[in-house]
């Protein structure tokens, strides 16, 4: 006898099925511990779904959605402003700024779902694309209609299990890549990774670090992070609002929730000048990587002590002594993480307009609406 397949919609941990954590072992981003980050400090124009995949009652995959208002923010930022600018946002706004994601824009990599070995990938996909359906029809019911949906962000050997008649509608798409630094098997410390280097980039870590004398670097608690609150954040949107790009904004409590829930998984470094602090970064433990998060700077001090570099260091040198195989360290700032070792990872994506006049064209629009980027890939090892 075929067995049924179900899904249930969650918007509260305390809702989730007890035994939600036993598929999330090989990633803390869809842990219950995770998603009380996102219940109480998500992004003003964020909404979240937890989805539970299940075959009769037992529970077989797990999933994260996010819906996203872009009208509600400035999403081309404060550096550009342009005829081209203007019109992106008019076009935004008007047609695409209504987002349902299946997977976490907060984040980069496949951080979408994760099944049950017993769930074969298709049979899963089309209970998510089921999933994603439902949320739509509940999100219309309070007035809000999705121009989009995308399910994000997939590795190219993860491609083929979207080949489903499901998906025909659905634009495969591909932005900026996943900057990914692997750690050597024989690096055991800071001083194996320099001496990996080539003359150019060990004359770039020393010229580096020189300018930070005079800086410390805090490990900060809870407490101190809620202290530091304001200052916090004001560094981090100095940086933000730079971005070519934002579809959302931290609230201020953001960091003190990340670490009241994920306590020693979550890693946050201040950088002082006396007392005064003038940057920050985060990284947050995930099994055998570590994930580079949101970060900060005064943007004079920024220059002067070369701290955007000096973190970078930072985080390779921590993750060399701790361990770990990996550095996830995103999607910006590319040429610069590449100058440090990172490598870029392509990453994928399937999008369609909820206008099937305009999905025709959706490829030309998505071209058009994502900010150009021109870098040059750099190798600093011997």
């Amino acid at each position: 006898m075929e067995t049924t397949l179900s899904f249930k919609l969650f918007t509260a941990t305390s809702e989730l099925p007890e035994n939600w954590d036993s598929l999330t072992t090989a990633n803390i981003f869809l842990s219950k511990s995770y998603l009380k980050i996102l219940e109480t400090a998500a992004p003003d124009n964020m909404s979240c779904h937890f989805i539970g995949l299940f075959r009769e009652e037992k529970l077989v995959g797990i999933a994260l959605s996010q819906f996203l208002d872009l009208s509600r923010v400035n999403s081309y930022g404060e550096r550009d402003n342009c005829a081209k600018t203007s019109i992106r946002k008019f076009i935004f706004k008007n047609f695409s700024s209504k987002v349902l994601i299946i997977g976490n824009n907060m984040l980069t990599g496949q951080n979408a779902y994760e099944f049950d070995s017993g769930l074969p990938y298709s049979d899963g996909l089309v209970l998510l694309k089921k999933a994603a359906i439902e949320i739509e029809k509940k999100l219309r019911k309070k007035g809000t209609n999705t121009h989009i949906t995308v399910f994000k962000d997939f590795k190219k050997e993860d491609l083929h299990y979207f080949r489903l008649r499901e998906f025909d509608e659905f634009y495969q798409f591909s932005t900026q890549p996943n900057m990914v630094f692997t750690i050597r098997d024989n690096w055991k410390n800071e001083a194996d990774y320099i001496n990996a280097l080539n003359k150019k980039y060990r004359d770039q870590y020393k010229r580096a670090r020189k300018k930070s004398e005079g800086l410390t670097k805090n490990k900060l608690s809870l407490e101190e992070i809620q202290k530091q609150e304001k200052t916090i954040y004001d560094l981090y949107y100095c940086v933000a609002k730079n971005a070519p790009f934002n579809t959302f904004y931290l609230p201020e409590n953001h960091f003190s929730s990340f670490k009241m829930h994920l306590k020693d998984n979550f890693l946050f470094y201040g950088y002082f000048e006396g007392e005064k602090m003038i940057g920050f970064n985060t990284l947050i433990k995930n099994g055998g990587a570590v994930d580079t998060y949101f970060l900060g700077y005064d943007d004079n001090c920024q220059k002067e002590k070369m701290l955007y570099l000096n973190m970078l260091y930072d985080m390779i040198c921590y993750s060399i002594n701790k361990g770990f195989r990996q550095i996830i360290f995103a999607r910006t700032a590319l040429e610069i993480k590449s100058s440090v070792g990172a490598v870029p990872e392509k990453m994928y994506g399937f999008i369609k307009h909820h206008n099937s006049f305009i999905n025709l064209f959706i490829s030309r629009i998505f071209g058009y609406l994502e900010p150009e980027l021109a870098w040059k890939e750099r190798n600093p090892f011997k």
